[in-house]
């Protein structure tokens, strides 16, 4: 990689270019982010996982522009045009849109109005007339005239001359950076009803007559609009005010005041419309389009991170409910584990109202299986099956907790799950996967596709690529930043550990039924085909709970396990010992250790985690209760206060849960007693709020909601 492209890097993003350099060198040796930033701190200079992935993106960016041009003057080579002026051009110019106004007069072109011109002999007509002279162009189109190339009379000439000023226009450099700085600052964004549509695109009613300045429009509102477009329920244009567009190309193009100049007048108004325009607004459009989705990919991701970091309950005895009405409610009984124990089906709701049948059967499992919490499903009859458990009687306390079903029927279906229970259908399997995700949200939401766990805004609009790419990067973030312990995660959870992925989630899944629990950290060598490159990636975030060699069950990475020798050594102690005295902890002078491999950011890292081994940076668990006199929508009333929980943020605003089966929207506006421009500022996924009802459309089931002086549930706390 060229020095320029550091140099360019470390300007964009304000990083010192030697951190950029750095940081791209070890990428490049197959580094992950999450051992990158935890584990190399020294050499990137404390650079986080987000300014890593920036470089790593903005690197591969330029990469492809680098392609880019080098296939552009493979291309001009090949045509012969390529002089050294451009391609002194080309080499300097930095971003896409740049290279493709440098090549567009040279691009083959398909058939124009301009090339048919040319055919015709008409170019020198049109750079006699582009001089703007004081002659005549009509006495000199007169030379043109020719039956055998279809050039009939004089205004056929003018004509074709004036198309081919047209297409001058449109490929003129400065032209086209000068628009699209035009564009980008007062373009001004339309929409309009297509006659005929107003009752199908209903659901798109507040843009059936609209106008806003682009620039100002909020991301979901683009999505929406172009989303509304793409269903065939919308007309939409991007454009600025076109005296403005023409003014400035008549700047340009405009060299004198007289008959030829009038023809380039023309000429350049044709070409603002009929070429340049629309050229431009699919250039804006695209912006705006990437600009939108990166905004969507942002919000999606930061919800999903809240969600797969969500506080688990731990290792429980579960009882596990998928609850129905007609087809009754599935349960599962788990051990501490996830293990499934037993299954079968009750019928406490109408039409069987089995009820007491049923409450006999729970409390006969919670004995049985030593039951410690019940999962219930927030689905379909999850609010009475709430109902129904909580009035059971029970010899003990047993928590019983509403959990999101959100994609749990995705991964009932999948092939994950299928591997993980052939012999059981898809209702069993999606209530394990409830009560897993009550004992370990994130160990459970792995195995399913992000995209359906419901966190999102408008993900079937956006880039795929680019969403599939931003959501892995949290999912690797966060099973990397919680750590995974060894002996019990699953082939989906090992598969996101630094350094690992499928194929060696596998080995050490097989090495482990054949082998048995790993005994520490040194034993990953023998897995098949886990080298030292991967051993190095991943051992750091590989927890060994019963590992005899206690640094096993932490942070701490196995090629600094010999400084905690050596401090122990010196404070005539044990490695536990520092682990079990703060005392002795204190007395450790980490300058001692400083060396050109190592810093003090290491150093601190591994006191810390000698201070907590191994512990899980999730917050606690916290318990949760829906209003007991509120079940469906029928039940709100304006003014209502109620509890609720966040259950996904978007741009305009938070959805809450409040336990009606349809989920209540917060605007932006309403989410505190201040001015808030992101709602991430205020809320996170899953926390607990209190909210007050402004409006209900049990109709179209729509529920209005504010947050401004209802007071605070722990806002902090999150269930």
């Amino acid at each position: 990689m060229s020095i320029s492209h550091n140099e360019l890097i470390s300007k964009e993003l304000g990083i010192n270019i030697k951190q950029v350099e750095n940081t791209i060198s070890l990428l490049e040796s197959g580094a992950t982010i999450p051992f990158i930033a935890r584990y190399r701190k020294e050499v990137t200079g404390c650079l986080d996982e987000v300014q890593i992935a920036q470089i790593r993106d903005l690197h591969f960016l330029l990469i492809e522009i680098d392609k880019r041009r080098k296939s552009i003057i493979e291309s001009l080579r090949e045509q012969e045009k390529l002089t050294e002026e451009l391609e002194k051009q080309l080499n300097t110019s930095s971003s896409l849109a740049d290279l493709e106004d440098i090549y567009l007069p040279y691009r083959p072109k398909r058939k124009t109005r301009a090339t048919i011109a040319v055919s015709k002999g008409l170019e020198p007509l049109a750079k006699f007339i582009m001089q703007q002279k004081n002659s005549d162009p009509k006495i000199k189109a007169e030379e043109f005239i020719s039956d055998e190339k279809g050039v009939l009379t004089t205004e056929d000439a003018l004509t074709g001359a004036r198309d081919i000023i047209a297409e001058w226009v449109n490929e003129n450099q400065q032209a086209r950076q000068r628009l699209r700085n035009l564009f980008l600052k007062e373009a001004t964004l339309r929409s309009k009803i297509i006659k005929g549509k107003d009752k199908e695109g209903d659901n798109y009613q507040s843009y059936f007559d609209w106008e806003e300045k682009l620039q100002k429009a909020p991301s979901h509102r683009i999505l929406a609009i172009f989303r509304a477009e793409n269903e065939g329920f919308l007309k939409v244009a991007i454009a600025p005010p076109e005296d403005k567009a023409v003014e400035i190309l008549q700047h340009i193009f405009l060299t004198a005041s007289n008959e030829a100049s009038e023809h380039v007048d023309i000429a350049v108004k044709d070409g603002y419309k009929r070429l340049l325009a629309p050229s431009i607004e699919t250039e804006i459009r695209q912006f705006y389009k990437e600009k939108a989705d990166n905004e969507a990919i942002r919000v999606f991701a930061e919800n999903l991170r809240q969600l797969l970091l969500a506080p688990p309950l731990g290792q429980k005895n579960i009882l596990a409910i998928d609850p129905g009405f007609r087809s009754g409610c599935k349960i599962v009984c788990l051990d501490k584990q996830g293990k499934l124990l037993h299954n079968e089906t009750i019928y406490p709701h109408p039409p069987e109202n089995q009820v007491k049948q049923s409450a006999n059967k729970i409390q006969s499992l919670v004995n049985a299986y030593k039951i410690e919490a019940i999962a219930i499903g927030n689905g379909t009859a999850g609010r009475e099956t709430e109902r129904f458990v909580k009035s059971i009687h029970f010899d003990k306390d047993v928590l019983a907790l509403v959990v999101s079903e959100n994609g749990a029927s995705v991964y009932s279906a999948s092939a994950i799950a299928r591997e993980e229970f052939p012999d059981y259908d898809v209702t069993v399997r999606g209530a394990v996967s409830i009560g897993r995700r009550l004992m370990d949200p994130l160990s459970e939401l792995v195995k399913i596709d992000p995209k359906s766990i419901g966190v999102g805004q408008y993900q079937h609009d956006i880039n795929q690529t680019e969403l599939m790419k931003g959501l892995n990067d949290v999912v690797v973030s966060c099973v990397n930043g919680v750590g995974v312990e060894i002996n019990t995660a699953s082939k989906q959870l090992l598969t996101y550990v630094s350094g690992v992925g499928p194929t060696l989630s596998q080995n050490i899944i097989d090495y482990r039924n054949k082998n048995g629990a790993f005994k520490s950290r040194n034993e990953l060598k023998k897995v098949a085909r886990f080298g030292s490159k991967a051993y190095e990636q991943a051992a750091g975030f590989l927890r060994i709970q019963n590992a005899e060699n206690i640094l096993d069950r932490s942070a701490v990475h196995p090629e600094s396990y010999h400084l905690v020798s050596e401090m122990a050594k010196k404070l005539n102690c044990t490695v536990s010992d520092l682990v079990d005295n703060e005392e002795l902890r204190k007395k450790i002078k980490l300058e001692e250790y400083v060396s050109e491999q190592v810093g003090m950011p290491t150093l601190k890292d591994i006191m810390s985690e000698l201070a907590k081994p191994g512990r899980d940076p999730r917050k606690k668990f916290d318990f949760f209760e829906f209003d007991k006199n509120v079940h469906s929508i029928k039940d709100l009333k304006q003014g209502m206060i109620l509890p609720g929980i966040i259950t996904n943020i978007t741009a305009f605003g938070a959805f809450v849960d409040v336990g009606v089966h349809q989920d209540g929207l917060v605007h932006v506006s309403q989410l505190a007693d201040r001015y808030i421009s992101n709602p991430n500022d205020v809320v996170k996924l899953n926390q607990k709020v209190k909210v007050k009802i402004m409006e209900v459309d049990a109709e179209r089931k729509r529920i209005s909601m504010s947050m401004k002086e209802v007071g605070s549930m722990n806002e902090k706390s999150e269930i």
